[in-house]
């Protein structure tokens, strides 16, 4: 088996009162794709925002590369190098060029060479089609170019790891298709990959495995078409009845 990149043990957050995660342990492997589904307020944006130590975490663990990060010995930023996530909004820069959104973090957090940085972002941006908008601002995109660029962004810090929190739920859905083509084309690639996602067909064509959330637990996991086609549990056939 490959090497365990992520895993989460009976993973707890809390908002004042309300328990948004109740004990939720998962496996993400290197190479591999794993869907968060369930309907909104099911826990997977927080999950996802407790992997990248966004938020901080009422009880469990959270492992990465087996390395505890509730260790105190561990430096958050340093982390986050190695985890890129990616939001439903673009969060790009405005004041900045498509290019520069790029370069910023490698060059300032990780110190690397500007001009070998660029010439990494101009490949990227090749392979999205979208070399010839390098020195055009946020606001000459459309929200799908905007949400191209944006993983793109985060792939340029060459991480380890890759959340996607509904990364197509804020386009049109004319654009949500050449965002959903650039994620087919990653994990092709091998990239790993944690997605919380509305979109079944991607989830059942790309995924290894789907985990359906509701209450802040994992109802259900298993491999992608498995889950999909064949839920075990009455939760997950309603919950896939209502979004078909």
């Amino acid at each position: 088996m490959s090497e365990v990149v992520l895993a989460l043990h009976e993973v707890q957050k809390r908002f004042k009162d309300h328990a948004v995660l109740n004990g939720v342990s998962l496996t993400l492997r290197r190479h591999e794709v794993v869907c968060l589904i369930g309907a909104s307020g099911s826990g997977k944006s927080t999950l996802l925002r407790c992997a990248n130590l966004l938020e901080r975490i009422d009880g469990g663990d959270v492992e990465l590369f087996g390395q505890s990060l509730l260790d105190p010995r561990v430096d958050p930023d340093r982390v986050r190098r190695h985890i890129g996530l990616v939001f439903q909004s673009f969060n790009l820069f405005p004041h900045l060029s498509v290019i520069d959104n790029i370069l910023l973090g490698p060059v300032h957090a990780l110190k690397r060479p500007r001009a070998e940085v660029r010439a990494e972002a101009l490949e990227l941006l090749e392979r999205i089609g979208l070399a010839a908008r390098a020195e055009d601002y946020p606001d000459r995109l459309s929200g799908g170019q905007q949400q191209r660029v944006a993983i793109v962004r985060s792939l340029a810090m060459r991480p380890s790891l890759l959340l996607l929190d509904e990364v197509t739920s804020a386009l049109d859905p004319t654009l949500v298709g050449e965002v959903l083509d650039l994620l087919t084309d990653l994990a092709r690639q091998g990239t790993t990959m944690l997605v919380a996602t509305h979109e079944m067909g991607f989830a059942r064509d790309v995924a290894h495995r789907v985990a359906f959330l509701e209450g802040g637990r994992v109802i259900e996991e298993g491999p992608a078409r498995d889950v999909l086609d064949h839920p075990r549990e009455g939760a997950t056939r309603a919950f896939l009845e209502r979004v078909r």
